[in-house]
């Protein structure tokens, strides 16, 4: 069974960056698609951007222009770059492989 592990959530002010970090503890190579997702209290979690293992990503339109998402084969490791962030980004940030999901990494923004 893989293991993802999500870091680099945290508090930030508006306006903001993170990169969140996804760690497997396999190799992603085969995998075809990984994405990461967000969810708040009382919400269903939210696709938030997907990429595929030639490089081709979809973004929300809600994170369009703000945030990037990435993978380093050869680390087994997705990221998330976030700028740019706003109030409403606020939620657990879940990475998921289409077969497992990560324990989620909290991010906050506020002032």
């Amino acid at each position: 069974q893989v293991q993802l592990v999500e870091s680099g959530g945290g508090l930030v002010q508006p306006g903001g960056s993170l990169r969140l970090s996804c760690a497997a503890s396999g190799s992603i190579l085969g995998v075809y698609v990984m994405g990461w997702y967000r969810q708040v209290p009382g919400k269903e979690r939210e696709l938030v951007a997907v990429i595929t293992n030639i490089g081709s990503t979809n973004y929300a339109d809600s994170v369009k222009g703000r945030f990037t998402i990435s993978r380093d084969n050869a680390k087994n490791t997705l990221y998330l770059q976030m700028n740019s962030l706003k109030p409403e980004d606020t939620a657990v940030y879940y990475c998921h492989d289409y077969k497992y999901w990560g324990q989620g990494t909290q991010v906050t923004v506020s002032s």
